[in-house]
């Protein structure tokens, strides 16, 4: 895993390429942004610091994980609550072209930006598992930019049609209720519960009676369907969601709380059965670092 991410800021408002451009930025000095757009989309993930941010003449307030979706021509800029705190966040840039282009391959991948400009919505706060989620797929967009393997456009294409699409399925999550009406769907229903609510305390029981389904056939269906048990699932689960938190800057007790551990010391034992390596030493190691690359967005 690369650990050359982030990058110097700049103040460009224009793309260099025809398609697509991401990167990870962290300011620890701000200077105040003036409100400005551009003729491109523009996906804003946050991940650290104090401020919110002004989209389509609303201010919101800013968290970890939050996102904003910013179609072209809209007004935008960060209000900044507190310069001691550092500024972190991932954009990426993408083209009408080279979403129309993706848009042939597969016919709907603008969903999210259609449906965010006809509700006039385009801030989002998805729960920590769905956010974890998105996040690891731009450190994958971003890993594959830096790659020059074989392959190579090929592979970042869908690695940004994954993202996408999942965005997509977090934005149709925030304006409509699913409805589980066979195995397939309740099965789905189950994972997508159990990704919304990581950090609740999730147990066979509380499932079965949220999904109105008992216990034993649940967890039947559960190890049909995946080969191991719901707690092992959600345990996985867990700890893939509190690996990405660390990736992000969690520190290690922030990600355990966030993932649904109940304590440090069985996210700990849990997590080095799973990688091979503490959560501190992971963090440690995937310490993000500057690199000489020109950075890409102003937002």
């Amino acid at each position: 895993m690369s650990k050359h991410y982030l990058t110097a800021f700049n103040t460009r408002q224009y793309m260099q390429t025809r398609d697509f451009e991401i990167f990870y930025y962290e300011d620890k000095v701000l200077a105040p942004v003036s409100m400005h757009q551009h003729d491109f989309y523009e996906v804003y993930f946050f991940l650290s610091g104090h401020a919110d941010i002004h989209l389509g003449g609303t201010e919101y307030p800013l968290s970890h994980g939050n996102i904003c979706l910013i179609p072209p021509a809209l007004s935008h800029k960060p209000v900044f609550k507190d310069n001691g705190l550092p500024y972190r966040r991932i954009v990426l840039w993408i083209s009408p072209l080279y979403l129309e282009k993706l848009n042939r391959h597969y016919p709907g991948i603008l969903y999210a930006f259609e449906e965010s400009r006809r509700h006039h919505c385009y801030h989002y706060s998805p729960d920590f598992g769905s956010s974890q989620l998105l996040f690891g797929k731009l450190i994958a967009i971003l890993e594959e930019s830096a790659s020059s393997g074989a392959f190579h456009d090929s592979i970042t294409e869908c690695c940004i049609s994954a993202f996408l699409l999942q965005l997509n399925r977090t934005v149709y999550h925030r304006f409509h209720t699913p409805a589980y009406d066979d195995k397939t769907t309740l099965f789905s229903g189950i994972c997508d519960h159990i990704n919304a609510h990581l950090e609740e305390d999730l147990t066979l029981d509380g499932l079965a009676a949220h999904f109105h389904v008992s216990k034993y056939h649940l967890a039947h269906l559960f190890k049909q369907s995946m080969g191991i048990s719901t707690h092992q699932y959600i345990v996985r689960k867990r700890l893939y969601a509190g690996r990405a938190g660390l990736l992000s800057g969690m520190l290690p007790q922030e990600a355990c709380r966030n993932c649904g551990f109940k304590d440090y010391t069985s996210f700990f034992r849990a997590f080095k059965k799973e990688f091979g390596i503490s959560p501190k030493e992971f963090r440690e190691n995937c310490a993000l670092t500057p690199t000489p690359h020109e950075p890409v967005s102003f937002t």
